[in-house]
């Protein structure tokens, strides 16, 4: 039998070289890319791969992601282990699906996840065309998350990374069933300091290289001063109102807030205040006590199932509105080409422009974009 070829996506980091390591080692015919995803009227750096870093911050990369040193590192771990290495170049393609995307969800008042937006339509999309171009069977990531296949439903299925500290399925739930059928997750059944590890083992220059965590194009964490640059739009202040309508304070212009946020608001209250809703088209900032931005039913679109095909009645599952959450149980259903959770408990900080992801224990049952709370 013929090996099969593999194209492995390559940011520098350990998690994307290692996962390279071990295809190698496991018999594949393994290619590395790195993809080039901005140029200098984004901002400084020029390149970033497919890693394990806080997807919660933003987009998922190590270390200084974006750095010319990023593909040199992917380079020489390429060349230690023999494969083909390139650069391919998805500039504009990432400035307006994930820039461009960014800024405008923030500008409506939106909580983006550019993380899922940078893996949806550069990370895996577009690397699966490449795939079919030039006839390559797998694509291959350093997410920490597991793929298996269901003999009964015929139905491939994104499972969680084994690491709990590390489990990355929250943000691939757009996976299709096309998608899946043709990835590889070398690290789903490792832990990170195992994974370090095995990097110190092969001698890679990058086994102790650190984590990224901002968003790779806003590295210095400045999202408001990123989108009056790109954008030329400036949100001026404007006045912070409790749940009631009642006026507090002035807040510093509501791209500089995300929903559940409760440090920096601005408002001395009798007890803690948070970030409930941004209306842009008031320049009004809305929060409340952490009882009352709490919400039972969560609505989403943009709807994606991998382990079932259709929800034709309430199913029981477990949800994560953000990344970090622990995931919590309730009853999703579709409604109206919406996906609706209810939990069995309010949960805080289910954010419009968020994802919605459903489990069924370590199993990803589906997800969509949160529209409402």
């Amino acid at each position: 039998m013929s090996r099969k070829r593999v194209l492995v996506a390559m940011s520098g980091g350990v998690d994307s070289s290692v996962a390279a390591l071990l295809l190698c080692r496991q018999g594949y015919e393994a290619t590395g890319t790195t993809c080039k995803l901005f140029g200098n009227d984004d901002l400084e750096g020029s390149a970033c791969g497919i890693d394990g870093g806080d997807p919660d911050s933003g987009i998922v990369g190590e270390s200084t992601c974006c750095s010319s040193r990023d593909i040199e590192d992917a380079r020489q771990v390429a060349f230690s282990l023999g494969m083909d290495y390139f650069v391919f170049n998805y500039q504009g393609l990432f400035g307006r699906e994930v820039i461009d995307r960014f800024c405008e969800e923030y500008l409506c008042g939106r909580t983006p996840n550019p993380c899922i937006d940078c893996n949806r339509y550069v990370k895996f999309d577009a690397l699966q065309k490449r795939r079919r171009q030039l006839d390559f069977d797998y694509v291959a990531t350093g997410h920490y998350a597991r793929r298996a296949y269901d003999e009964k439903t015929g139905r491939y299925l994104l499972k969680c990374g084994l690491d709990p500290k590390k489990d990355q399925s929250y943000v691939l739930f757009h996976l299709t069933q096309d998608t899946l059928e043709h990835m590889l997750f070398p690290l789903g059944e490792l832990t990170k300091p195992e994974v370090r590890e095995l990097a110190r083992e092969a001698g890679f220059d990058n086994a102790g290289k650190s984590e990224s965590q901002d968003i790779c194009f806003v590295p210095d964490g400045d999202y408001a001063g990123f989108i009056e640059r790109r954008c030329g739009h400036t949100f001026g202040p404007g006045p912070i109102v409790d749940m009631h309508g009642k006026v507090l304070g002035e807040h510093r212009g509501i791209d500089r807030y995300t929903i559940g946020q409760r440090k920096g608001i601005g408002v001395a209250a009798g007890e803690p205040l948070f970030v409930f809703r941004k209306d842009a088209e008031t320049n009004t900032l809305v929060v409340g006590t952490d009882s009352e931005t709490r919400a039972a039913t969560v609505r989403a679109n943009d709807v994606n199932l991998i382990s079932v095909a259709s929800i034709d009645e309430p199913l029981r599952v477990t949800a994560k509105t953000h990344y970090r959450m622990k995931a919590q149980p309730g009853w999703a259903r579709i409604e109206d080409h919406m996906l609706v959770m209810e939990f069995d408990e309010p949960q805080r900080a289910a954010a419009p422009g968020q994802a919605l992801v459903l489990y069924d224990g370590d199993t990803v049952v589906g997800g969509g974009t949160i529209v409402s709370a």
